[in-house]
């Protein structure tokens, strides 16, 4: 990783509004092109979450956040590798407040470990049964 994207990761607080450029992996047969630019330039942008990953980090921007009566979110995220990150620019300091931001992360934290005790999934409905 390069020492600017360390020096802006330091920045970074969460809730923050961010831009990041990276590179991301591209796919390709060496019979239809040969060996050509192999880098893809990507630019996301979202809420800073956080560097979160066991092996190898990455940084979380949230792009939509859903908010359930029972005070938890479901998110639409993105995870770039940190070792990826080309550039961080930061948009808006604090974008999100911090106690938004904790439940952000808290309702990231637990994904699908989530139980909605008064919740049901949604079922698929048959009205006509096909007769062969």
């Amino acid at each position: 990783m390069n020492k600017q994207v360390l020096k802006q990761l330091k920045a970074l607080q969460s809730g923050g509004l961010i831009r990041v450029d990276w590179t991301d992996a591209s796919i390709g047969k060496s019979l239809s092109g040969g060996l050509g630019n192999i880098d893809v330039p990507v630019t996301s942008f979202g809420i800073f979450i956080g560097i979160l990953g066991e092996k190898n980090k990455h940084i979380i921007l949230g792009q939509n956040h859903f908010r359930y009566a029972d005070g938890l979110y479901d998110i639409d995220y993105t995870a770039v590798p940190l070792s990826w990150a080309v550039s961080i620019k930061v948009i808006e300091n604090q974008h999100m407040n911090s106690e938004e931001c904790k439940q952000l992360l808290n309702s990231f934290l637990m994904g699908g470990r989530r139980v909605f005790p008064n919740r049901c999934r949604q079922q698929k409905v048959r009205n006509h049964d096909r007769l062969d």
